[in-house]
């Protein structure tokens, strides 16, 4: 269970980027609209996330969402989630967003990220309004029923509360140190 509950306020973080300069929620350069997603390079769920994910940003990107992507997972017992390997998978996916490094693993620790991938929306006054799984079907996006992360984006846009607050996240653990 996240240790960020709804309607309370995002916990801001300083972490590298695989493009090479820090990020923080706070960054005039992010949209109003924050959505943090906990993931990694080797989990075949965040894989499987990966693409939706970038057609996520390119839908919302002009609607001042951002989509920041974390990898908490401890690189030593997984080299593949290392930084280098990050900096890889950014650019072999052509991901349009940043993929931030949490080497410390105390910004998954505070938001009480368990999974990835794991997403948390916070709306333009910075409170949290959707935590859980991006969609109900990892395998097939053809098979999807229930976006619910472009819906809960779609409430919010329209100055609504989402209809479904959280679902529980789909994915690995992650790999604590």
């Amino acid at each position: 269970m996240p240790n960020i509950k709804i309607n309370e306020p995002y916990l801001n973080f300083l972490l590298p980027s695989t493009e090479g300069k820090d990020y923080s929620l706070d960054m005039p350069s992010l949209g109003e609209i924050k959505v943090v997603i906990f993931s990694c390079n080797h989990c075949p769920y965040a894989q499987a996330w990966e693409d939706r994910i970038i057609a996520i940003q390119n839908s919302y990107k002009d609607k001042g969402v951002s989509v920041i992507m974390i990898s908490s997972n401890d690189p030593v017992q997984f080299p593949e989630d290392n930084f280098e390997k990050m900096k890889e998978r950014h650019s072999d996916k052509n991901f349009n967003f940043p993929y931030l490094f949490d080497e410390s693993q105390e910004v998954a620790k505070n938001y009480g990220a368990e999974r990835t991938p794991e997403v948390f929306i916070f709306n333009n006054i910075g409170l949290l309004q959707y935590t859980g799984a991006i969609d109900d079907n990892y395998e097939d996006e053809s098979s999807v029923k229930s976006t619910y992360l472009k819906d809960a984006l779609n409430s919010i846009l329209a100055d609504e509360k989402p209809v479904i607050e959280n679902t529980d996240p789909v994915g690995c653990t992650i790999k604590w140190k």
